[in-house]
Order: structure tokens, then C-alpha cells, then sequence
């Protein structure tokens, strides 16, 4: 009995990381992810349009140089739990693995995070392919990361606004590599956008070795959108008559409240 149960959960693990990849989008159809139109830089970046998200993949460095997507309200709490069916992206040649990451100490970060495409299942699959990911220690991803990441989903459920999000890394060829040539960023960001009244805002986090945990103060890793456009080479396009907001004035977000409002969604277990 307990070699046909170790036999049964393999068989189940197997199964959730055989998920069939759906081809992408043409680009265009990503517009509802770049809606002040798509950011300019002269990287060389394969686009990859998803239904939830575009990446504007970086095949020199085995990253996204970034990731950009729209959260509707609507969709801020989602109740697919999560599956971790991390997998290389069929689309493109000769990309990132999961294998690249193991033993090496760092996390396989979700630049789009799986909570905010869980309310499809194939689209939280598509957030586990390795195109999404980004080498990340466990002090940021599962730290003020991830602050960031549960903060903008309380602000577009309790705000009821979509918000137009991006993120990605500060790297250059020259950081260091793991795997098979995946590059590890000397910093991270996340620029947020409100599309209804057009604030926004834009963090950076230090990621350099030893890689201390940077607390849960999200205003002291405000920078202006125009420092990170700077240091990431890449022209974000943000509203034209929108406002940057200054530090300590982003939304409110009640953390106790966005658990119950999943729990009263999704039930107690999720």
C-alpha cells in the first residue's frame, strides 16, 4: 500500500508538469498589458505575448529584461491553487531551464507572480514557464517582494482599478551567470500604475550578496520611474498627464481584509 501511494503522488507530480503550452499571442494582442504603449531600449528582446502578461525576453541573458502585465480587480483574488509546474518555454530556442537554478541557491522568481494569475488554470501554468523567471535569493523573493506583489493585488481589489504592472532586472553581460548562462541581476524593480486615476509609482531592490533581508518598509525602495528607466536602459511609457507619487503617499492596502475576502472567495483552505 505505501509503494502504490509513493506511486500515486509521483504519477500526480508528473502530471501537473505535462501541462500543454499554448503557442503565443501575435504582439499586438498584448497592448492590454502596455496600454501607455510599449517601452523602447536598445536590447536586443524577443516579445512573448500570453494571454495575461508580455515578456520581453532577453536570450543573451536567459532572462525577461522585463514583464509587463494589466490586474484586473476582478481578478486580484484568484482560487487556483498553485502548482509550482515550472518548465521551459517551448517558444523560444535553447532558453532557461529549471534545472539551471538547482543547487545554486537562488529561488526561480516570478517576475509576473503566480497570486495574480490564479484565477485560470492555464494561466497560472503559463506563469510557471522559465521566461517569467529570474534568479532571485530567498531574502527578497519570499520578503518584501513579495510584500510588493500582495500589496498590488490589495490595491486593485480594494481600489477596484486595474493596475498596468512592470517588472524586471538590472543587469549587465558581465554579473554573474548559473545554469547554462542565466544571468543573476545586481538589483530588481516593480513600476505600478493606476489606469483609472494614472498615479504611479516604481521601487528598486539591491540584490547583491550576502543579500540581507531588506525589512517589510516598501518607502525606503521607492525610486523615480525616470531613475529606473536610467538603470535598466529600457523606456517604460507611463500616462502622459499621469502623477509619480511621492514616497509614503502610495495606496492604502488592507492586508487583513484581502485575506478575508479570499477566504470568503476561495474557502478557508486556500
Amino acid at each position: 500500500m505505501k509503494k502504490l501511494l509513493i506511486a500515486f503522488i509521483l504519477f500526480a507530480g508528473l502530471s501537473v508538469q505535462a501541462w500543454e503550452q499554448r503557442a503565443p499571442l501575435p504582439v499586438q494582442e498584448c497592448r492590454i498589458h502596455a496600454p501607455y504603449g510599449f517601452a523602447e531600449t536598445k536590447k536586443e528582446l524577443q516579445p512573448i505575448c500570453r494571454h495575461a502578461f508580455l515578456v520581453a525576453y532577453d536570450p543573451t541573458a536567459k532572462i525577461p529584461a522585463y514583464v509587463a502585465y494589466t490586474l484586473q480587480p476582478d481578478n486580484a483574488i484568484g482560487c487556483i491553487a498553485r502548482t509550482n509546474a515550472f518548465v521551459a518555454d517551448k517558444s523560444i530556442k535553447n532558453g532557461p531551464k529549471p534545472e539551471d537554478y538547482a543547487g545554486t541557491g537562488y529561488d526561480k522568481g516570478h517576475v509576473v507572480p503566480d497570486g495574480d494569475l490564479s484565477w485560470d488554470q492555464q494561466i497560472e501554468y503559463e506563469s510557471f514557464l522559465m521566461t517569467n523567471m529570474v534568479p532571485q535569493a530567498g531574502s527578497l523573493n519570499r520578503g518584501i517582494w513579495k510584500l510588493l506583489e500582495t500589496s498590488v493585488r490589495g490595491w486593485a481589489s480594494q481600489t477596484n482599478n486595474s493596475y498596468n504592472v512592470i517588472g524586471g532586472g538590472i543587469y549587465t553581460d558581465k554579473d554573474k551567470k548559473i545554469g547554462s548562462g542565466v544571468i543573476v541581476p545586481t538589483a530588481y524593480y516593480k513600476i505600478v500604475i493606476n489606469n483609472k486615476t494614472g498615479e504611479y509609482a516604481g521601487w528598486m531592490f539591491p540584490h547583491v550578496a550576502p543579500y540581507p533581508n531588506l525589512g517589510n518598509d516598501l518607502t525606503k525602495y521607492r525610486l523615480r520611474v525616470d531613475d529606473i528607466r536610467k538603470q535598466a536602459g529600457i523606456n517604460f511609457v507611463t500616462p502622459k498627464k499621469g502623477t509619480e507619487l511621492a514616497p509614503g503617499s502610495e495606496w492604502k492596502v488592507d492586508f487583513g481584509k484581502l485575506t478575508k475576502d479570499k477566504r470568503a472567495k476561495c474557502g478557508k483552505n486556500d
